[in-house]
């Protein structure tokens, strides 16, 4: 990957044993290690962020949330032409603010405020819809991402995997520990996108 990537900085905890003396002896002597091999763990970093990207992304994340802008294409239509409508109305006032019957422009300005609120309103009802719809639709496959980032851990010996979107106080990862693109593309191999995947309702 052609792209500076960070691994957050991790704190080492150090094991330190007494030394042993022998009981009516003034010879120190040295524990032993142990004879069997200690294990050597695997640290790998993924980039979750790239999942949701549009060309290299996980292909059935896209999918789902292309399929959600259209369920609420319509209502962002309707507030596009609220908003378009507020500032109508306000450039009309600017522009008669002084020529104008003073009765009609407070009418006018009532219309503007009622208009303000109305739009305020409805924006915050449909981003609320959203999330919650977002939520129920993204949620089945970020489980299902979660699960085969195990599975591929364990099959390539990863120990740990860190997430360097989540993770802040990132400082250096080396290409070779970064496995966002390889697991992003053995996901969308063993997971191909169906023509007929739609969001679930």
């Amino acid at each position: 990957m052609n792209r500076k990537n960070l691994v957050p900085a991790l704190a080492v905890v150090f094991l330190t044993t007494a030394s042993a003396f022998a009981q009516g002896s003034t010879t120190q002597t040295r524990p032993q290690p142990p004879s069997q091999n200690l294990p050597i763990s695997k640290i790998a970093v993924i980039f979750s962020a790239e999942f949701q990207n549009p060309k290299t992304g996980v292909a059935r994340f896209n999918v789902l949330l292309n399929n959600l802008n259209a369920e609420f294409q319509k209502t962002q239509v309707e507030l596009n032409q609220m908003a378009q409508r507020v500032n109508q109305i306000s450039d009309d006032l600017n522009k008669t603010r002084n020529t104008a019957d003073p009765k009609a422009t407070q009418q006018k300005m009532d219309q503007l405020d009622q208009l303000k609120k109305d739009y305020k309103r409805r924006a915050e009802d449909a981003q609320a819809a959203y999330q919650r719809r977002r939520v129920e639709v993204l949620t089945p496959l970020q489980d299902d991402v979660g699960k085969a980032l195990d599975v591929y851990a364990k099959s390539h010996a990863i120990a740990m995997v860190i997430d360097g979107s989540q993770v802040q106080g990132i400082v250096y990862a080396s290409e070779s520990i970064d496995i966002t693109r390889a697991f992003i593309s053995d996901y969308n191999i063993k997971n191909p996108v169906a023509a007929s995947v739609t969001t679930p309702k």
